[in-house]
């Protein structure tokens, strides 16, 4: 009898060993992290080239798109460009580079009796979820952010300064506000022009045998940052080898893996998400077309190129706290040299500052799995994060292992609790 298990364990061994591999790592993150992607900037031409690739292999693999008979999940968002702005809150003008705007009117006019609700972002709170809050009521909104997100508050104009285009849909404006105010008259004009540009993440669906409407996502962020404006020795090309055409590698080659070994009883859909780098749009997009009460987990995977902190043969889960996935995925690993740790970067806020975290939002035991050293990445975001950087047979044990963790709730057997607000 032992005989027999050891020989079966073996056996599986080496037929997830035939898939997932080192070699077919090296095949994939060299096409999307080439320097003919020219650094996959989301809504150029460039990152076309990845979705492409991206929609091949999950044709190869046999999935079958979303909906209709393309995997390209097309959006389009609009973004307002800022031509004149001026602000006064009790007599006083107020800083431009204080102040965002997100609006998709041509001109606003405001004041104290326009009517807009008056919000506070407090110390301590989560920007990401209270951005996402504020944007969901859909209303007209005046919010004042505390000093404490002084570094945090540009990045404001890319996450909020952009919305979903949809015929027909009434848009409703914003005004972020840096600074501790507590208003009795105001005043803000803005002026705009308004641009579109055209988005796509690249969806595959396997469906389940028997829990066709119980849905696990496999997803990460294709695009990167592109063309450097200065070359740095020579090399003005963001390949993000690590970030995140490592995570996109894994989704592929899980698709590959899942669907040869053909045992999934709930339906896997694999996402490659765009405008990632840009404040999230292509997660928040493809999340809204999910009943979030159908969606069981979320493996997000991001930057897995790199050792972890704990060295090889390991990986943290963000939010391990919020719920007990990453304990299943820990059971399900006993025996093996792979261990999942809790994340190690708590101050950081990773759990609400990836793809997952609009899923997260809504309840969804949906987490991002990560090596990243977050106190100390040396290629992050820097024309050297290329291929030759990466430590491609650690990268195939993490995908590996993410395959086999996940196994029981594949199959319907575990079913992760939800997240708790």
């Amino acid at each position: 009898m032992l005989f027999f298990v050891a020989a079966t364990a073996n056996a599986c061994a080496q037929k997830q060993n035939g898939i997932i591999n080192a070699r077919e790592v090296k095949r994939i993150e060299t096409i999307l992290a080439s320097d003919d992607m020219r650094g996959r900037r989301a809504g150029t031409p460039d990152i076309d080239k990845a979705a492409n690739f991206i929609s091949s292999e999950f044709k190869k693999a046999g999935l079958q798109p979303l909906k209709g008979n393309s995997f390209l999940q097309g959006f389009s968002m609009m973004r307002p460009q800022l031509t004149n702005l001026k602000a006064e809150i009790d007599g006083k003008e107020i800083s431009a580079r204080d102040i965002i705007v997100n609006t998709f009117d041509e001109e606003i006019k405001i004041d104290e009796k326009s009517g807009y609700e008056i919000q506070y972002i407090k110390p301590g709170e989560t920007l990401r979820l209270r951005l996402e809050q504020i944007q969901d009521a859909k209303k007209n909104m005046l919010v004042f952010v505390d000093t404490s997100f002084s570094r945090s508050f540009p990045r404001l104009a890319a996450f909020n300064g952009q919305a979903f285009v949809a015929e027909g849909e009434e848009h409703n404006t914003i005004v972020y506000i840096l600074g501790d105010y507590r208003p009795k008259e105001f005043k803000i004009k803005a002026e705009h022009l308004l641009n579109e540009t055209k988005y796509a993440n690249v969806v595959g669906v396997l469906p389940g045998k028997t829990k066709k409407n119980e849905y696990i996502i496999f997803s990460a962020h294709y695009d990167h940052l592109g063309i450097a404006r200065q070359p740095v020795n020579g090399d003005s090309i963001y390949n993000g080898a690590n970030d995140d055409a490592a995570g996109t590698t894994a989704v592929i080659m899980l698709a590959g893996y899942f669907k040869k070994i053909n045992n999934n009883e709930r339906t896997l859909v694999f996402a490659a998400f765009t405008a990632e780098e840009m404040g999230g749009f292509g997660s928040q997009y493809f999340s809204k077309q999910f009943d979030p009460a159908q969606v069981v987990a979320m493996f997000n995977i991001e930057m897995i190129g790199t050792e972890s902190k704990w060295g090889k043969n390991s990986a943290y889960i963000t939010g391990f706290d919020k719920t007990n996935m990453g304990q299943i995925l820990q059971n399900n690993l006993k025996g093996s040299a792979f261990r999942f740790y809790p994340d190690p970067y708590p101050t950081e806020n990773l759990f609400y500052r990836s793809d997952n975290a609009t899923l997260a939002g809504l309840g969804v035991p949906a987490h991002t799995i990560s090596t990243a050293k977050m106190d100390g990445e040396p290629n992050y975001h820097r024309v050297s994060d290329e291929v030759s950087s990466l430590d491609l047979n650690n990268m195939a044990e993490i995908i590996k292992a993410i395959a086999v963790s996940s196994k029981t709730i594949v199959s319907g057997k575990d079913t992760p609790a939800r997240v708790q607000h």
